[in-house]
């Protein structure tokens, strides 16, 4: 797995990144002479313009360029105990993160970008699945485990972060203080990737101590696809559902935590206990079927920790595979006997198609007026 460190190398590039962008235009103009030998007159050494003659002109699609990094290929680097040195530019900086090899420096006016290949843990035997259900409000994360029966609510903390940089965006608009605004929305920014870095570390960590795989929702296109009205919009599109997801999966790769998708129809509306479809009412949760009553939240991330609907990607060859990091032969776990179905009635996820058609079945006999379907049913 390749994985980029970000440090800082307090040094002054200013005379080379200049260079650097001579060179990447030059490769854009030129792109039948992307050779070091065209740019010698521009002073940058070879083994960097190189590499940015490379990168710019082999890239068709680049028609201008506002900031180029100095690129150090993995030949023009020196991967010593504890620090790695640059010939080319004279540099030697500290690095102590395990890695099989160092692929590649680049540097611009304030960091290093050290891209290496770290090994991969390989997958363990998965005794459960860890269902997590992202949401914009309350807690940003919920997670339910087969394995140990326990669901944790993560990252309350989100939503009232975003309220507050909201509240001084506005005031900072009316004031009409640009500057001040980019540097409110980079540190909201920071502040949201270091919760998402370690909500994505603490479900790895009690996915892993408990031997579970993680399923997770395909929420791809979601702010496209779902309704919301103008107060929600805000908070629907003010958290990275997708960054929480990244972090969530790389982690788990490293550490051999298996990962599949999960399609996320009806995991917020369907009793995970008897299958049918229930009442939503804000994070409150009752089925009008078996009378089961939970938190919203809570009752999603099992629908999602026991769901078998999986995403499935065909390739070129016409191979259908599950999406996701899973290895095994074996996906589905059975859930905790608390969290079973009850007696005579389907379970969600061995009945997933079932809801599809009860609900087709709901809508056809609301069309003819048919009474004795339940109101709440439909929601």
């Amino acid at each position: 797995m390749i994985l980029t460190y970000k440090i800082k190398h307090n040094s002054d590039f200013s005379a080379e990144l200049k260079k650097a962008k001579k060179v990447a235009k030059f490769a854009i103009a030129n792109r039948d002479r992307l050779s070091s030998k065209y740019v010698a007159h521009i002073g940058l050494k070879s083994a960097i313009s190189n590499a940015i003659l490379y990168k710019y002109g082999r890239n068709k699609t680049c028609e201008e360029i506002k900031s180029v990094k100095l690129s150090i290929p993995n030949q023009h680097l020196k991967h010593l105990v504890g620090s790695i040195h640059i010939p080319c530019l004279k540099l030697t900086f500290p690095f102590d993160k395990p890695c099989e090899k160092v692929n590649q420096v680049e540097i611009d006016n304030e960091y290093l970008y050290v891209s290496v290949t770290v090994p991969e843990e390989p997958q363990y035997e998965v005794r459960g699945w860890l269902g997590i259900d992202r949401n914009t409000t309350g807690h940003c994360a919920v997670a339910a485990c087969t394995a140990t029966n326990q669901v944790l609510f993560l990252g309350k903390r989100c939503q009232h972060i975003h309220k507050k940089y909201q509240r001084i965006r506005k005031h900072l608009q009316v004031l009409g203080k640009t500057k001040k605004l980019v540097a409110i929305n980079r540190r909201e920014s920071d502040i949201q990737k270091d919760i998402n870095h370690k909500l994505s570390r603490k479900l790895v960590d009690t996915a892993k101590a408990s031997q579970c795989g993680i399923k997770i929702e395909e929420l791809q296109g979601i702010r496209e696809r779902v309704k919301q009205a103008k107060s929600f919009k805000y908070s629907l599109n003010s958290w990275a559902y997708y960054q929480l997801q990244t972090f969530t999966e790389y982690k788990a790769k490293l550490a051999g935590v298996p990962i599949v998708y999960i399609a996320p129809q009806y995991t917020s509306q369907g009793c995970h206990k008897c299958g049918l479809l229930g009442n939503r009412n804000g994070k409150a949760f009752k089925c009008p079927h078996c009378g089961y009553t939970s938190h919203a939240d809570s009752n999603a991330a099992w629908n999602i920790a026991t769901s078998t609907n999986y995403i499935v990607d065909e390739d070129s060859k016409g191979n259908r595979n599950i999406r996701g990091t899973w290895k095994g032969e074996k996906l589905l776990v059975e859930p905790h006997p608390e969290h079973c179905t009850v007696s005579g009635l389907p379970s969600l996820p061995l009945a997933m198609d079932g809801i599809y058609s009860q609900r087709f079945a709901q809508d056809e006999d609301c069309a003819k007026g048919n009474p004795d379907i339940p109101q709440g049913a439909m929601l």
